[in-house]
C-alpha cells in the first residue's frame, strides 16, 4: 500500500506529500536501533528531542514566519513519526503542546528566550494542566497562584505530566481567582529550575514514557511569566489543545498504518494448512476492515487540519470528531494486527505489543473518547 496516498488527495498539497517522504527518511535514521519497548526512555527522549531538531522537523511543531503553526504539516509528521516509532511521535509532539501556549500568548521576551530553543531542539516543553483531582474536568483545579509584588507564588500539584522530570520549563496552568470555576485560572512559564518545584514522583505506565507528579511549594516565579491574560488560561489551554488535537488523530493513523504493514507481510508469508494466511477469506475480511478503517479515520483527520489552515476555522468539532475515530479505529487496527500474528504478536519488544501498548493512551489524553463525544453532541445542539 503507499502509505501516502491520502496526502495527494485535495485536502494537501504537494508540499505534504513531499515533506512526508522527506521525513520518513529521516525518522528511519533517528529511530534506527531503538527498543520498541523498555529502556531508558529519559535518555531516549532527550537524545530524540536533539536529533529532531538537528534534523529540522520541531520548527513544524512552532509558529512560522507568519506566527502560525500548520496543523497539516503537524499531522504529516506525527504520522509519519509514529509509524516508526512511537517516542519519536510523542518527543516532537511535547515540545509543540508544551510550548503552543507560549506561542499563542507569550510576551516577545518569552518568545525570543524559549522557542528558537525549542525548535532547535536546544529546550524540552512540558504542558502541566491535569491535577490528581482535574483531569477531564478542568474547573476542579486547586494548584493556585497568587500575585505578590512583582512576583506570581504557585502552590499545588500537576499529575501524568509528560516529560515531566527532564523538562527545562513547564506551561503550567492555575487558579488565580479573577471568577469561578475555568474563568479564575490563569497561564505561567516556569523553569524547571524555579526554586519550590519539585519532582514528586516518576510515573511508570504501559508506554513507558518520561510521566511525573510536580509539585509546587511557595514557588516564586516572576510575574511577566504569566502567558497572556490573568483568568484566561483556561481559554488559552483549549485554544492550544485545539492546535494540536487533530495532530492526535494523525498519530494514530501512523500507529495503525504500521499494524496493517505488520499483519499483511506476516500473513502474506505465513504458511497453513497448504496455503499462505491471507488465502483465507477471514483473513482477507479483517485486512479489508483495518484498511477502510485507516481511511475513513485519515478522511476524517485531514479534512480538520485543512478546515483550519485554509477555511481559518474553529475546528472544535471537527477535530473531535477526528481524534475519536481515530483512536478507537487504530485500536480495534492494533488488536486485529495482534490476532493475525498470534503468539508473535504479543511478544515482549515486538512491533506490534509495542503498538498494542502505545495506542491506548490516546484514547485518554487530550480529551478522552468519552469527552469528544460530548464535545460533538454539544457542538450539535447549541
Amino acid at each position: 500500500m503507499d502509505r501516502f496516498a491520502h496526502l495527494h488527495l485535495p485536502f494537501c498539497e504537494p508540499r505534504h506529500a513531499a515533506l512526508a517522504t522527506e521525513a520518513d527518511g529521516l525518522a528511519t535514521a533517528i529511530t534506527a536501533g531503538l527498543p520498541h519497548g523498555h529502556g531508558n526512555v529519559d535518555d531516549i527522549c532527550r537524545q530524540l528531542v536533539k536529533d529532531l531538531g538537528a534534523a529540522g522537523l520541531l520548527k513544524y511543531a512552532t509558529p512560522d514566519a507568519s506566527g502560525e503553526i500548520e496543523s497539516r504539516a503537524l499531522c504529516v509528521l506525527r504520522e509519519t513519526l509514529a509509524y516508526r516509532h512511537g517516542l519519536a511521535d510523542f518527543a516532537f509532539a511535547m515540545q509543540g503542546l508544551g510550548s503552543g501556549a507560549i506561542s499563542l500568548e507569550g510576551s516577545e521576551a518569552l518568545k525570543k528566550a524559549w522557542l528558537p530553543k525549542v525548535a532547535a531542539g536546544e529546550a524540552i516543553a512540558a504542558f502541566a494542566l491535569s491535577e490528581p483531582e482535574a483531569g477531564s474536568d478542568v474547573a476542579a483545579m486547586s494548584c493556585a497562584a497568587r500575585r505578590e509584588g512583582d512576583s506570581y507564588i504557585l502552590d499545588g500539584e500537576k499529575t501524568w505530566i509528560s516529560n515531566g522530570g527532564i523538562a527545562d520549563f513547564y506551561t503550567v496552568f492555575a487558579r488565580t481567582g479573577e471568577a469561578p470555576g475555568t474563568r479564575g485560572i490563569s497561564a505561567f512559564l516556569v523553569p524547571a529550575d524555579a526554586r519550590g518545584l519539585k519532582i514528586a514522583e516518576r510515573i511508570d505506565v504501559v508506554a513507558p514514557h518520561p510521566l511525573a507528579r510536580l509539585v509546587f511549594e511557595n514557588c516564586r516565579i516572576p510575574a511577566d511569566h504569566l502567558l497572556g491574560k490573568p483568568g484566561e488560561g483556561f481559554k488559552l489551554a483549549m485554544r492550544t489543545l485545539d492546535i494540536f488535537r487533530a495532530s492526535v488523530a494523525a498519530a494514530a493513523l501512523g500507529f495503525a498504518r504500521r499494524a496493517l504493514d505488520e499483519a499483511l507481510s506476516f500473513a502474506k508469508g505465513r504458511k497453513m494448512f497448504g496455503q499462505t494466511l491471507a488465502d483465507f477469506q477471514l483473513t482477507q475480511a479483517k485486512l479489508a476492515d483495518m484498511a477502510t478503517t485507516i481511511d475513513g479515520a485519515a478522511l476524517l483527520t485531514y479534512r480538520c487540519a485543512w478546515a483550519r489552515d485554509v477555511q481559518k476555522k474553529r475546528t472544535t468539532r471537527e477535530a473531535a470528531m477526528a481524534k475519536l475515530t481515530a483512536t478507537e479505529g487504530a485500536q480495534r487496527v492494533i488488536d486485529d494486527a495482534v490476532q493475525i500474528l498470534g503468539g508473535r504478536g504479543v511478544v515482549h519488544g515486538a512491533i506490534t505489543e509495542s503498538l498494542y501498548r502505545e495506542i491506548r493512551s490516546l484514547r485518554i489524553y487530550e480529551g478522552a473518547s468519552e469527552v469528544q463525544k460530548l464535545i460533538i453532541a454539544r457542538d450539535l445542539l447549541g
